[in-house]
């Protein structure tokens, strides 16, 4: 059975920088905790960073740099978590992740512009470019549909 990376606060964990979650109950994320496929994570948390901690954004300049909204550039703490969950996924021979979007960890085809002003920009985010370079495939949790989809073409490859 392939397992799939999950983002821990669409589990329910109280990870992101606010201290909150984002609970994602869709069935299909149901269906795969409920068959043991989900290998839970949070980059910025494996990565050293606390919650609740200040927001961080992807600087919009091409260098990959990630700075909180005090200023304090925590590029090697993403860096760091990014390794961690591929670490993790290569552990667990994951091909496929559900990652949140818009964020500067997981975002998978937007994150936000770095200036905190809630601008949307078309990107990925460390963990997921990091992930992708290692051929696993990543969705957002609007794209569920997909991934199963993807999954099952996955499981039907090896059979």
């Amino acid at each position: 059975m392939l397992k799939v990376v999950v983002s821990a606060c669409l589990l329910g964990s109280p990870v992101r920088f606010d201290g909150r979650d984002k609970f994602c109950d869709h069935p299909i994320l149901q269906r795969w905790i409920g068959e043991g496929r989900v290998v839970s994570a949070c980059p910025e948390v494996l990565g050293g960073l606390g919650t609740p901690r200040p927001p961080a954004e992807i600087v919009n300049d091409g260098s990959r740099r990630v700075f909180a909204n005090d200023g304090t550039d925590v590029t090697r703490e993403f860096n760091a978590g990014a390794t961690a969950v591929v670490t993790q996924a290569a552990r667990e021979n994951v091909r496929l992740a559900i990652l949140k979007s818009g964020s500067p960890s997981c975002g998978s085809s937007f994150i936000y512009d770095g200036t905190f002003s809630k601008t949307r920009v078309a990107g990925e985010g460390i963990a997921t470019a990091m992930l992708r370079s290692q051929g696993i495939a990543v969705f957002a949790e609007d794209e569920l549909e997909a991934a199963d989809a993807y999954l099952a073409s996955l499981e039907n490859a090896t059979n």
